[in-house]
Order: structure tokens, then C-alpha cells, then sequence
């Protein structure tokens, strides 16, 4: 898939935090920064997976800070909202702007969010919206299909030595024999 045509996923990372009964815990128990670093976590694997290039978007509307945006990976940053503006707004400007068709990166927008208000807007822009839940599911999925291949990489190599090795020195044996 070429990355000029990659979905874009939109997360509302308080959104997700304050919704996802595991990372509500680590939140209330650990802090909002390892809250964020554990949905970070989890989305990093789940994005890679699913082909998407992954934007989680959190509020700084109450720190007196410039928008920021780190970069985790090549399919994964994370946006720090400017000081007056929400992650709401921000989502919505990114809709807006795909909707206008100004923004070609990306040939669908998902929004991940349970806010009503947001989902509403999104689809409005004629972006896709994914629930809370739904994302949880499909997270789990994804993990799901990893473990399922990789247990079936195993299997399928056998127990001969001859199956670990990389193509170019099987060649290599099989010419010696």
C-alpha cells in the first residue's frame, strides 16, 4: 500500500484513557503520562498491523504551551494540542480539511473517539468514526492474528535444522548434498 493513500487513524487519546477501564486504572493509579504511554504502546503494534498512519491527539488547552507533535514511529505520532485548542477542534480542523479534499495524504480519515459531539462532526466531514469499543476489539483482534501467525511460523519450520536457516544458505546445503 502506497503511503500517499494510507488511512488515517484520528485518536482522542483522553477520550480512549478516560474510557478504557485498564488504562482508567493505570491513570488513577499511575499517573496520566504512563496512561499515555501505555495507549501509545498499544497502538504502535495494533497501526502497523492495520495499515494505518496513526495520530493520537492529546489537550494542552490548559498548559501554556505550543502544539507539539512527536513522532514514535513511521506509522505513529502523537499531537500535543496548543494551549486554547481541544482535541475536539483539532480532529475537526483535519476533517475539515480532508472533507475540502485540500489534505490528499489520505483516502480515509477514522476517528476514534465515544464522544457524541465529535462523531457527529467527523461524519458530518465524511470521515469514518470507531467507538471506543470497537477500536478495544479490533485491538484485540489484530493481537489475536499476530500471535495466530507467528505460532503458525513456528509450527511450519519444522524441527529440522535445515528449516531455520534463510533461503540463500538452504541453497548453499542443498548444493553441498
Amino acid at each position: 500500500m502506497s503511503s500517499s493513500i494510507t488511512p488515517l487513524l484520528l485518536v482522542d487519546g483522553y477520550n480512549i484513557i478516560g474510557s478504557w477501564s485498564p488504562l482508567k486504572s493505570t491513570r488513577d493509579r499511575h499517573g496520566l503520562e504512563q496512561a499515555r504511554y501505555e495507549l501509545v504502546e498499544t497502538l504502535i503494534n495494533y497501526t502497523v498491523h492495520k495499515g494505518y498512519k496513526t495520530q493520537v491527539v492529546f489537550d494542552s488547552q490548559y498548559q501554556k504551551t505550543p502544539s507539539s507533535v512527536e513522532h514514535h514511529s513511521t506509522h505513529l505520532s502523537i499531537c500535543f494540542t496548543a494551549w486554547t485548542q481541544t482535541a475536539d477542534t483539532y480532529i475537526e480542523r483535519v476533517c475539515a480539511t480532508f472533507f475540502r479534499r485540500q489534505q490528499i495524504n489520505h483516502n480515509r480519515i477514522i476517528v476514534a473517539t465515544s464522544d457524541r459531539d465529535q462523531y457527529l462532526t467527523a461524519m458530518g466531514y465524511g470521515a469514518e468514526w470507531m467507538s471506543v469499543e470497537v477500536l478495544a476489539k479490533d485491538i484485540e483482534s489484530s493481537r489475536s492474528q499476530v500471535r495466530h501467525k507467528q505460532r503458525s511460523n513456528k509450527r511450519s519450520r519444522g524441527r529440522l535444522l535445515f528449516n531455520c536457516l534463510d533461503a540463500q544458505s538452504q541453497e548453499k546445503l542443498a548444493r553441498w548434498l
